[in-house]
């Protein structure tokens, strides 16, 4: 039996074998599952996390948004507590829902690397596209009295007058 923290899924872990296609998205979600799986299915799938077999959790994610975000639509429509025809006053069944929706959907975000712990623990680079700073140029002009003297970008002559100081 293992110990300690579970494992996190590795990027291209599976890229040997024939699972590493970008899975279609389930044509039982619905509308705004639907949106979150095409915001979500080619990032994932270019990180190297998102395979064939993979589906069924970015699925159930994405499900798990969806009901979410019904349900905070429906909490702005209605108050979050309610009297019942006995008098007693009681949460919004919406609120239950979309707090479970939203830990569901915690769940998930961990297993997919949609966090930044996850993401870290994953070794992702977290802004792709940026370039990292390697070097750092100065370069100094000064406005030369003699015409003839032409200085090179990046040479700072000192005349022995200004060295003295």
């Amino acid at each position: 039996m293992r110990r300690g923290r579970k494992p996190y899924a590795q990027s291209g872990s599976l890229a040997t074998s024939s699972l590493k296609a970008l899975p279609r998205c389930p044509s039982h979600l619905n509308e705004v599952a639907h949106k979150e799986w095409r915001r979500l299915a080619t990032p994932l799938h270019t990180a190297g996390i998102l395979t064939l077999a993979d589906r069924s959790v970015l699925a159930a994610y994405c499900q798990a948004y969806a009901r979410w975000v019904e349900a905070e639509e429906k909490l702005a429509e209605t108050p979050a507590l309610l009297k019942t025809p006995s008098g007693y006053v009681q949460q919004s069944p919406w609120l239950a829902v979309a707090n479970k929706q939203m830990e569901l959907m915690g769940r998930f975000m961990a297993e997919l690397g949609l966090t930044p712990a996850a993401r870290s623990r994953l070794g992702l680079d977290t802004a792709p596209n940026a370039d990292p700073i390697t070097k750092i140029e100065i370069v100094t002009v000064y406005p030369d009295n003699k015409e003839d003297d032409a200085r090179e970008p990046g040479v700072i002559r000192i005349d022995e007058d200004a060295a003295r100081l």
